[in-house]
């Protein structure tokens, strides 16, 4: 079956390491960690964990007892701020392919406008804060 809404497998991890991290608080996570829990490859939690350290996201600390911390605090980070800096800016347009429209006005009207709106509306709308709830409590 075919999904309406695919998110890549990097924002997938960044937004669930980025949970994750904010739900250690003062206790750090490491990617072999985050690797583990979300059963993704630890190279590439790694590389999407360096992209949020270098977009002042994350903090990062080497050696045995490393790890990351959040830089800023979970109730000023949005979902779509950590979309943005894996995939770059949502672009809200009328044409889902970003051509011109052999029948001058788009077989899908204004869908892929109001679908890409609600969506990043709704990331705009939620921050690493509401993830820490007890709702969303279990970790593997």
């Amino acid at each position: 079956m075919a999904k309406i809404v695919n998110i890549t497998e990097a924002v997938s991890i960044a937004l669930h390491s980025m949970v994750l991290v904010a739900k250690a608080q003062k206790s750090q996570m490491n990617a072999t960690i985050i690797s583990n829990i979300t059963g993704s490859s630890k190279f590439h939690v790694s590389k999407v964990l360096q992209k949020l350290v270098k977009d002042g996201f994350l903090l990062s600390q080497r050696g045995p007892a490393g790890g990351f911390v959040l830089e800023i605090p979970p109730e000023e980070i949005t979902l779509l701020q950590i979309f943005e800096s894996i995939e770059g800016k949502i672009i809200i347009s009328k044409c889902p392919l970003n051509k011109v429209c052999p029948f001058g006005e788009c077989i899908f009207e204004d869908l892929t406008m109001i679908m890409t709106r609600q969506f990043r509306d709704y990331l705009h709308a939620h921050t690493l804060a509401d993830y820490m709830l007890p709702k969303y409590r279990k970790i593997n």
